[in-house]
């Protein structure tokens, strides 16, 4: 089966497309990758939605801002879609499915809301092709966290490694999550706090950049051990998973007036530290971790992951011929041919879900 995924995740930089090869239980090619970011103007009208979806308590509300948000997730999406036919040159007629994932702007699993933005109807007629979406609805609707949902994926990478021994597979997107392999049957999963959300904020609030390329901000300055010992006091990190986070629930917490580059490397520093808070619950310490997402991009956010993990191997997906990228959006086409073929997405031990559950919508031309 030939999917397209699209992942537009908490970073708000763009939409994310890959196509895949895959029977839904085996990858069994990886095609080509491809990015639309998003204009000022979009991320700008996103953060307000944001803003405005805390008051949200009905999953189809579109009130004000959030429905235009919508439409301009649609559009963007279908955007990246045909722009991504086009280039490599892929016929619509050659794409079975569509995984489209919507950009979520609420996620309240303790009150079986969790909300993502984007009209699948309208990107099904945009782009000519079967979109799968609403993957998160019927696992929340179990009492499922519904997220992370990627793990599935993660697992059938991590075996086509052939490697023994327990592996994480961490994704440093806005929030992060972590994926957690040893042999065939044991897969947990959850998000483990902060990616980048916090420090991305912090960056743009104070230098008008919108992120830390390649942590060289961070690189300059030292963190405050204190401020992070205390933020991790908070009660999210000794729950057990599954567990997982809005992009603003950790928004509260407040830096001291600092210079920003202290900030940078003590909200960098708080990042890794919360990754590495999951080993204890973890059934071993993990041999290694293969990184992901936007955080893979950042080497002194890697530097301080190896120091909180070791002795364990860190490691970039991409060393090991995955995307670091597009590794979501992969997993998004991957999840829609699983959906097609009615095989779970998720499990007790990733979501909390009672039993396995299988989860999507398609919405058809």
């Amino acid at each position: 089966m030939t999917a397209i995924g699209m992942m537009s995740g908490t970073s708000l930089d763009g939409v994310d497309v890959a196509l895949i090869e895959t029977d839904g239980e085996r990858v069994t090619a990886f095609g080509p990758t491809g990015y639309r970011p998003y204009t000022d103007d979009e991320r700008g009208l996103l953060r307000e939605a944001l803003a405005e979806a805390v008051n949200l308590t009905r999953r189809d509300a579109r009130p004000g801002v959030i429905g235009k948000a919508e439409h301009a997730v649609t559009m963007a999406h279908a955007d990246a879609v045909t722009s991504f036919l086009a280039r490599n040159g892929v016929g619509r007629e050659d794409i079975d499915i569509v995984g489209f994932h919507g950009q979520t702007v609420l996620h309240r699993p303790a009150q079986r809301l969790t909300v993502q933005i984007g009209d699948a109807d309208a990107l099904a007629k945009a782009i000519r092709v079967p979109v799968m979406h609403d993957f998160r609805a019927a696992d929340v609707a179990a009492g499922g966290q519904g997220a992370p949902f990627v793990p599935a994926y993660h697992r059938a990478l991590a075996q086509s490694l052939g490697r023994d021994g327990p592996t994480c597979v961490v994704n440093i997107g806005g929030v992060s999550n972590v994926t957690y392999i040893d042999g065939a049957d044991t897969l947990i999963a959850c998000d483990t706090g902060p990616g980048n959300a916090l420090l991305d904020d912090f960056m743009l609030r104070t230098t008008g950049e919108p992120f830390d390329r390649d942590g060289r901000l961070a690189e300059q300055g030292h963190p405050d051990a204190s401020w992070i010992a205390s933020a991790l006091k908070h009660p999210f990190f000794a729950l057990p998973p599954p567990k997982s986070l809005d992009r603003n629930d950790f928004a509260s917490l407040v830096l001291p007036d600092r210079p920003p580059a202290d900030g940078a490397a003590t909200l960098t520093a708080f990042t890794a530290a919360a990754i590495a808070r999951i080993v204890p619950l973890l059934p071993k310490a993990p041999e290694r971790w293969i990184v992901a997402g936007g955080g893979a991009r950042n080497p002194i956010m890697l530097e301080m992951l190896r120091e909180k993990c070791a002795p364990a191997a860190v490691e970039r997906a991409d060393a090991l011929g995955w995307s670091i990228d597009a590794m979501e959006a992969q997993a998004f086409g991957y999840l829609a041919a699983r959906g097609l073929k009615g095989l779970p997405l998720s499990y007790p031990a990733t979501t909390g879900v009672p039993v396995p559950m299988t989860g999507g919508v398609v919405a058809r031309p």
